[in-house]
């Protein structure tokens, strides 16, 4: 998959000189273009796009927006010009908004149509997503698709075990975080796929947020590219393995889980197998639980119960970690309890004194 896959090399890089070898082996330096100047044509180009095309809005009831029609609503674009000459803009959509990245000193603005923000859940950008999308040069071409849903790292991480997640672009990443999962996905006794109020729209990315300089079929280098998408369920991910969910070692909340780092040693909490320091391991300090069962005994039949249970029962220290699927068809709710041995409001993974 080009959009998960390159965005490790990118970042690796975009640090580098290219050099190539004529016939008479003078070594030629390519230089990387600023990127600042690639940014202005890019986003020259964004707006020259939004200004003179528009999509089939006709199509998606806006009226009543979490309708099982509209759950099947594909986006189509369409050039403006005498055979639609009323048709609106997409820059002149309600629909569009924009929102700021900074990067490198760099203001870029992220253009997201946001047909439908979805009634589920909110994204963090260390989770895993699972969507349907299609990724497109601004010509409308296809470099990359996925009609099914497909489960995606939002971040690159290295693991517990020392292996690399690669994760996707950032533009990609900034925009899909601005939706909401589906209030529903399951599968039907037909093998069908129930997804329901899942959020849908289109990201318009920079080539600053997306490939850059790294060739890739399709895009080209410096080109901006367009992922419509649809995003249908979130996934916690643990890199570190500790039994403390990812997003949860995001201190900040801003996103970044890059820039949490307890111990200051060099490694963010969420890939640090001891966020404290105190050469005690995270996952020694907290205490992981799970449940088969509610309060009467029954088992768990549906995620619902499972997910109903922990929302009524939880202590007050006892984090959500995930539901699983089980083989003779029930469900297991996993939780972990964050102790506090000397109860001064900091849980002991995160105090080096306990």
């Amino acid at each position: 998959m080009n959009f998960r896959k390159i965005t490790f090399l990118a970042a690796l890089v975009t640090v580098f000189n290219f050099y190539s070898c004529k016939d008479d082996e003078e070594v030629v330096t390519i230089e990387e273009r600023d990127e600042t100047e690639v940014y202005n044509e890019d986003i020259l180009e964004i707006e020259e796009f939004l200004s003179t095309h528009t999509y089939n809005y006709q199509d998606f009831d806006f009226d009543n927006p979490y309708t099982i029609q509209n759950d099947n609503f594909e986006i189509a674009f369409d050039t403006i010009n005498d055979t639609n000459p009323n048709a609106i803009a997409l820059i002149d959509r309600p629909e569009l908004e924009y929102k700021i990245v900074e990067q490198n000193g760099i203001d870029y603005k992220l253009y997201i149509l946001k047909i439908r923000e979805g009634l589920g859940n909110q994204l963090n950008s260390l989770d895993r997503a699972t969507v349907k999308y299609r990724g497109e040069n601004i010509e409308g071409e296809a470099f990359d698709f996925n009609i099914n849903p497909t489960n995606l790292n939002l971040t690159t991480a290295v693991d517990a075990s020392g292996s690399i997640n690669y994760g996707v672009v950032r533009g990609f990443r900034e925009g899909l975080i601005e939706f909401k999962t589906a209030s529903e996905y399951n599968e039907n006794n037909d093998g069908t796929l129930n997804i329901r109020n899942h959020g849908i729209g289109v990201i318009f990315i920079p080539s600053g947020l997306g490939y850059f300089s790294t060739f890739v079929t399709g895009i080209g280098t410096y080109n901006p590219i367009i992922f419509k998408v649809n995003l249908i369920e979130r996934i916690f991910t643990d890199f570190d393995n500790d039994n403390i969910p990812s997003y949860l070692e995001d201190l900040d909340n801003d996103s970044d889980g890059y820039n949490d780092d307890t111990d200051e040693d060099g490694v963010a909490n969420f890939v640090d197998t001891d966020d404290d320091g105190d050469e005690i391991l995270t996952a020694d300090e907290v205490q992981p639980m799970q449940y088969d069962e509610d309060s009467s005994m029954n088992p768990f039949t549906t995620k619902a119960e499972a997910q109903d249970y922990y929302d009524n029962n939880a202590a007050a220290n006892e984090i959500f970690v995930k539901i699983e699927y089980l083989s003779n068809g029930n469900y297991r709710l996993h939780t972990t309890i964050l102790t506090d041995t000397d109860n001064d409001g900091t849980p002991d993974y995160l105090d080096p004194s306990n």
